[in-house]
């Protein structure tokens, strides 16, 4: 996709109507109004017929806000104005919007009257401050929500919470803890407000409010009936997540940190001589030369000539190894760079300390355009260009911030002071990186791995990681709330370090050879194989999978099992990325965006379902050779393993073999399954297992297309739509649609029926047909 320039906020002047209503003067604009109340200025703007936008400022002092998020433009729509009384309502098609002029007051009800939420009367307060020199205002946004409504986002939080309700959070982005000012309710609606400061969400049994610096007011207020309307909502109005390549959905492998070249080399070898599949070795820091033993040319985006003598034959040899490589870069330059220098001289540096301690570094102005390029500059010189590398690992993106003093966040950047706009830190810097990267080579999708983010960030492709989390099977369990309620935000891409970054306090008792943590980090794995990134990193002991023993000992066996697993499940993921760029989908879909109204599923974040059809339940215990598995009423489920048959609404014990995650299927789903490869495009699709789970009606579209490059936005790919009919046990295959470079012209489809007598692995016996597939509609009866 071509990414959209953020629009500024313009007041409409064409102006319909003017109402007179206990002295409040109410004027119509051409998709909403304004009037003046509680000495503010309000103004409430259709974007669609399912979003509005409420914009408030301290009366008679205007402000012209430029959204770093938003890139929507206000559509043109049909808006009825009526009165009620001595209020105002506007009506689109979706939702109508009830305005008290005396109060300030602003309910949002759906298009059949049902109240969704209300902005309080006399909620919104100004309060002057002065920020860093600045007369400005802490802005205080208060709402009303139903007493029993379960609502989600606000961030990625390791509190092992899902539900967002009666809870308080300090919103400021560091590591491990990612937050946007945005929460999504059950009933089917959202609320996004447009502030990036250091902040404050607050939830208890008087309101929900936001508070934080700035000039103005603004919020969205987003209706999608459920989860999935929500989210694709967000995205309009912030940006569609673009479509990832298929080797970024292989296992990558990385630690801190590769010394050398060979080093990594070694690492890649070693995984195909064992013919264990991996897609990505990861180049963390110091990579670069360190002057003196020193970090004073820290993230010089360079090569150490020493340690990697000849980088574009080192990047040369992991493509020629049917491999990708990513290279870390940071926000922080070292006193003795070039990008520092410039910098410096250009004001383009916000004067505080950064990572590593006693080094001089200091972050960027990334909300400075022109600091932006200058970047990318470097980047692009240094290593992009020159060694070709296939995507970023973009550390501390928050920033590190170290020898922390309150008077750091009065420091100026290019759009106010750092307090003002710290949040956002993280949605500029990718942005810069994926926007010029594009522009330098538009062949290569980006691929992006980064510590923090923003609503919006979807739009630059970027994978979120939780940070550099313990090694504990208390925090293997807290990051799966944490990503569920991050996705909901809109951002769907996820991961985290397999095993946790920290892993210290299991080098007593053998380390990698400890019994627990080989637990640990194998349920971890079975976790990582069902995340956007599968990924294994970590400081402190090893993390390469012989490391944990050979082939043939439970720890690499299971290892093994789930890295293969993941390989096979690679028609099913590529194509669910399609889903979550063409039709706004989620990969980790907590169970209220498919189950809503089991009311049972409203506070479960422990499980989750992969794409639409696979039902994950990843085990958080030592020791667990039962783990407790709740399967949603209105459909019922296979156990992935077995193939047994259970009905939905209740809760079972699920068998949890310590190289088994507990994995249920809905009934009804068609999965594909590919072949077994050593990295994601080694062979075609050419022969796919199809398998089929009855009990519901279902269907699935398989996507295929050039892998990379961003064709598809010119219509270069195909989709197959498979189509099941539980009753009649007709599948329908039909017409191929769309074409590209390479396409297969014909095929093979395993097709299995799934039951007790077709488990994973076993033979599939009398249910399995094969039928050769040429594009043209194919109907069978099974």
């Amino acid at each position: 996709m071509k990414f959209s320039k953020t629009t500024s906020f313009m007041l409409t002047l064409a102006v319909f109507i003017t109402l007179n209503l206990n002295a409040q003067s109410i004027e119509g604009t051409r998709q909403g109004l304004k009037f003046a109340t509680q000495n503010m200025d309000i103004q409430i703007e259709f974007y669609s017929n399912n979003i509005v936008r409420v914009f408030k400022i301290p009366q008679g002092v205007p402000y012209n806000k430029k959204s770093l998020s938003v890139v929507k433009s206000p559509e043109t729509i049909s808006i009825k104005t009526t009165q009620k009384g001595n209020k105002t309502l506007l009506e689109s098609s979706s939702i109508q919007v009830e305005v008290n002029p005396e109060t300030g007051g602003i309910s949002f009800y759906d298009s059949n009257g049902k109240l969704l939420l209300k902005d309080k009367d006399f909620g919104t307060q100004f309060s002057a401050t002065d920020d860093a020199g600045t007369p400005s205002y802490t802005v205080r946004e208060g709402f009303l929500l139903d007493s029993d409504e379960a609502i989600y986002g606000v961030g990625q939080i390791m509190d092992n919470k899902f539900s967002r309700r009666n809870s308080s959070h300090h919103m400021q982005n560091e590591n491990m803890s990612t937050y946007s000012p945005y929460f999504m309710s059950v009933k089917g609606y959202a609320v996004f407000w447009d502030n990036y400061s250091i902040s404050k969400f607050n939830d208890n049994a008087q309101e929900l409010s936001f508070e934080g610096l700035g000039h103005c007011a603004d919020y969205y207020f987003m209706y999608g009936k459920n989860a999935d309307g929500v989210v694709a909502q967000v995205r309009d109005l912030t940006g569609k997540a673009p479509m990832l390549p298929l080797w970024a959905y292989g296992f990558f492998q990385s630690k801190e940190r590769y010394h050398t070249e060979d080093e990594s080399l070694d690492v890649l070898k070693k995984y195909r001589n064992l013919k264990i599949p991996i897609d990505v070795v990861i180049q963390d820091w110091r990579y670069w030369p360190e002057f003196n033993k020193s970090d004073s040319l820290w993230n010089s985006q360079s090569f150490d000539r020493q340690r990697f003598p000849n980088p574009k034959k080192w990047a040369d040899e992991i493509h020629k190894l049917n491999a990708k490589l990513l290279i870390v870069t940071w926000p922080g330059f070292g006193p003795k760079t070039e990008q520092r220098k410039e910098f410096d001289s250009k004001k383009m540096i916000i004067n505080f300390d950064t990572w590593p301690p006693n080094s001089g570094a200091r972050p960027y102005d990334v909300y400075n355009p022109e600091a932006l390029d200058i970047y990318w500059r470097y980047l692009n010189k240094g290593i992009f260009s020159y060694i070709g590398n296939d995507g970023w690992w973009l550390d501390s993106t928050e920033p590190d911030h170290i020898n922390r003093k309150d008077s750091d966040y009065d420091l100026p950047t290019h759009l106010g002071s750092y307090r003002s706009v710290k949040n956002a830190y993280s949605l500029m810097h990718n942005k810069g990186i994926a926007v010029n990267q594009r522009k330098a080579n538009d062949n290569k999708r980006a691929v992006i791995l980064t510590r923090s983010g923003f609503i919006g960030q979807q739009l630059y492709g970027s994978n979120t990681w939780s940070g550099d989390v313990v090694s504990s099977w208390e925090m293997l369990e807290k990051q799966i709330p944490a990503a569920l309620n991050y996705t909901l935000m809109g951002i769907p891409n996820w991961n985290s370090d397999i095993g946790g970054f920290f892993a210290d306090r299991w080098k007593k008792d053998g380390g990698n050879k400890n019994p627990e943590f080989q637990e640990l980090y194998v349920r971890w794995m079975q976790f990582g194989a069902f995340c956007p990134m599968m990924r294994s990193h970590g400081t402190d002991l090893p993390r390469e999978i012989w490391n944990f023993g050979e082939r043939g000992t439970w720890c690499f066996d299971a290892q093994e099992k789930s890295i293969k697993l993941r390989y096979s499940l690679l028609p099913y993921i590529y194509s669910t990325s399609w889903d979550v760029s063409n039709n706004n989908g989620t990969f980790m879909r907590p169970l209220i965006m498919d189950f809503v109204s089991d009311k049972n599923t409203h506070n479960i974040g422990s499980e989750y379902l992969f794409g639409r059809s696979i039902l994950v339940a990843p085990v958080t215990k030592y020791k667990s050779k039962e783990w407790s598995v709740y399967l949603p009423n209105g459909i019922d489920w296979y156990n992935f393993w077995t193939n047994a048959y259970i009905k939905g609404g209740q809760t079972i014990v699920s068998e949890s073999a310590v190289d088994q995650i507990p994995l249920y299927i809905k009934a009804g789903s068609i999965l594909p399954f590919g072949p077994k490869v050593q990295y994601a495009t080694e062979k075609k699709w050419d022969q796919l297992e199809i398998r089929i789970y009855p009990g519901a009606d279902g269907e699935f579209v398989l996507y295929e297309d050039e892998n990379d490059n961003y064709n598809y936005e010119k219509k270069m790919y195909s989709i197959i739509k498979f189509k099941w009919e539980d009753k009649t046990r007709m599948l329908t295959i039909e017409d191929r649609e769309g074409t590209f470079p390479g396409m297969l012209k014909s095929r093979i489809f395993k097709i299995i029926v799934a039951g007790p007598d077709t488990a994973v692995g076993d033979s599939p016996g009398e249910a399995s047909k094969n039928i050769s597939y040429n594009g043209k509609k194919t109907v069978l009866k099974l």
